[in-house]
């Protein structure tokens, strides 16, 4: 594989930028290019030998006619909110991607930054691109963080929750503190974030103005109703988010409530104080006779 991305070096940043397309996942290959093939040789050989999906992608990409696509897939979105965005892109077909995701249990696992596509890839390429920049970047502070109590799903499910709930980054530890001391204590985590998901995994839309009657969902990300984390992640939670799941604040609190005056949230240690801080965030919020 390094003899063909070195044959390629010579096409081009922007070209460049589509070349991992054409590998199939998971390959893994060493051939020698015959010295002085054209394009359209070195692109038969390379088929021929099962290193690149489409000859007539190779022979874009040297001359030049690969159109790339920017597109941002910000931390918090789930897999349909990023299915919808690489479609409205032009990119790849959402239904499509969501099945490969869906079937691979991607939720959470597909890296939230800025990527350039080609246009019209297969959606499993797309997919699998994602979660390949989710091992590079996030796996380094899984390996070394030492955690053990927790599966690596089970921390990402919870920097996903994290990720939702934190207005800023600086409170994402104590969050994440807030929920394992729940854990520890065998509390329910009762974290909204996960019924918006339940509600919205297949839409792709985040529940605003939940009130009680949305926490009767029967799904096992109803964290109302059932104990411990959700199956899953239910978000592409950024690095910040992974790292507080990991390494939470030393923090007491077992309870928190979003400040709108301060954009913050207000954490608590007992219930008697949280709802005492409600009553307060409720007063202040109240409009004024």
């Amino acid at each position: 594989m390094k003899g063909v991305l070195a044959a390629l070096a010579a096409l081009g940043t922007a070209a460049m930028l589509a070349v991992w397309w054409l590998f199939p996942p998971g390959v893994s290959a060493k051939v020698e290019i015959p010295a002085g093939q054209s394009a359209s040789e070195t692109a038969a050989f390379l088929k021929r030998e099962g290193v690149i999906r489409s000859v007539s992608a190779f022979k874009r990409l040297h001359e030049g006619r690969v159109e790339s696509v920017r597109v941002a897939i910000p931390e918090g979105f789930m897999a349909k909110q990023i299915a919808d965005r690489l479609e409205s892109s032009g990119i790849t077909d959402a239904a499509s991607f969501m099945a490969y995701v869906r079937a691979n249990n991607l939720e959470g696992y597909l890296f939230p930054t800025t990527y350039f596509f080609a246009k019209g890839l297969k959606a499993e390429s797309v997919a699998h691109h994602m979660h390949e920049e989710f091992k590079e970047n996030a796996l380094p502070l899984f390996q070394r963080s030492g955690e053990s109590r927790y599966t690596r799903l089970q921390v990402v499910a919870l920097a996903s929750i994290v990720q939702r709930e934190a207005r800023t980054i600086e409170e994402m530890p104590r969050i994440a503190a807030v929920y394992r001391n729940r854990l520890a204590r065998r509390m329910r985590l009762e974290a909204d974030p996960t019924v918006q998901y339940a509600h919205g995994k297949d839409t792709g839309e985040w529940m605003k103005g939940m009130r009680f009657k949305h926490l009767d969902i029967e799904s096992p990300y109803n964290t109302y109703a059932y104990f411990g984390l959700p199956p899953g992640p239910i978000c592409s939670p950024g690095l910040d988010a992974i790292a507080a799941a990991l390494s939470p604040a030393k923090d007491d609190s077992l309870y928190f409530v979003a400040d709108g005056d301060s954009g913050r949230h207000i954490f608590s240690k007992t219930l008697l104080e949280h709802n005492a801080a409600i009553a307060r965030v409720k007063k202040k919020s109240a409009p004024s006779r």
